[in-house]
């Protein structure tokens, strides 16, 4: 890559990872979970009481770190406010995502009778992850269609998943309101898309870094005309 090579590098790598180790729920297809994967929250693997509760939680807890060191690389290597904004709001949802998993359900709302479908405290953190994720991702469309930085991959292809994804998780609300079923595979797209999104933006921002990233736009090199329009200089 030619816009800082190891900074650059590193994010691309740290958030395609992220785009797979966040779908850890594909693991209940391997392990004796007791959870109906149709019905059932993601966030119930790590409930208190859950026997797998360690190993998600980790794995959990590793995705966030993934993706926090990945946003904040992008966020120091993309130039523009609205990128910068999108790479802090993907810091925050990673930092939230972590609060997420300290905080956990206390039982299994989906296989425990009497349990709750949330406590206080998962719900608050649950939708401030989701609010710091869908506002990366809408700064992020706006700063592509505004070319900086031109990520071409995200202005195409961004509004979809943005659309999927808050699709799915509103869809996912339905045992708050007692309309239970079919919540868990709804929330299982929302995460798919996330993991999707994640990927996108890892090689938007390779292809961006391998092309016209500016380390490539040095005054002397080309004309001034030329030079203004690769490089979106101000004018004097």
């Amino acid at each position: 890559m030619r816009l800082r090579p190891a900074r650059g590098t590193a994010s691309v790598g740290l958030l395609l990872t992220a785009s797979l180790v966040y779908n850890d729920w594909v693991l209940q297809f391997f392990l004796p979970t007791g959870l109906h994967q149709r019905d059932s929250y993601v966030s119930e693997l790590f409930a208190a009481d859950q026997p797998y509760r360690l190993l998600f939680s980790l794995v959990e807890i590793s995705c966030a770190v993934l993706v926090v060191t990945g946003g904040a690389l992008a966020w120091s290597i993309l130039p523009g406010g609205w990128a910068s904004a999108g790479g802090a709001a993907t810091v925050a949802f990673g930092m939230f995502s972590i609060t997420d998993v300290l905080l956990p359900l206390h039982c299994a709302p989906s296989v425990e009778r009497g349990c709750p479908e949330g406590s206080p405290w998962h719900t608050t953190t649950s939708g401030m992850v989701h609010f710091a994720l869908f506002a990366s991702m809408a700064l992020f469309i706006i700063a592509s269609r505004h070319g900086h930085p031109p990520l071409e991959l995200v202005r195409r292809w961004g509004p979809w998943l943005l659309a999927v994804s808050m699709t799915a998780a509103i869809l996912t609300v339905g045992p708050f309101f007692g309309h239970p079923g079919g919540h868990g595979l709804a929330q299982r797209i929302h995460l798919t898309s996330v993991g999707a999104w994640f990927a996108l933006l890892a090689v938007a921002i390779f292809r961006y870094g391998a092309g016209d990233g500016p380390s490539s736009c040095q005054r002397g090199d080309v004309g001034e005309l030329s030079l203004a329009k690769r490089c979106r200089l101000p004018g004097r």
